[in-house]
């Protein structure tokens, strides 16, 4: 039984618009959890919150950085 798998054309045209989504979706991520913080007591939540966007903060440099280089 032969294949013809054949993988689909690498086509980049977009990946920077799609950096630059992802870029805006992380950032309304970030001020999301932000104004949760306002229904928390928990000291645990707090910084777990705090954590994860340093992470996205994070992210988001790397996602600028891919964008300098696809353009």
């Amino acid at each position: 039984m032969t294949y013809n798998n054949k993988p689909k054309p690498d086509d980049r045209s977009d990946n920077a618009e799609k950096l630059q989504s992802m870029i805006h979706d992380t950032l309304e991520n970030i001020e999301a959890a932000e104004e949760s913080l306002a229904f928390t007591d928990s000291e645990t939540q707090r910084q777990q919150i705090a954590e994860k966007n340093e992470r996205r903060r994070e992210s988001i440099d790397a996602f600028r950085s891919e964008i300098k280089d696809e353009t």
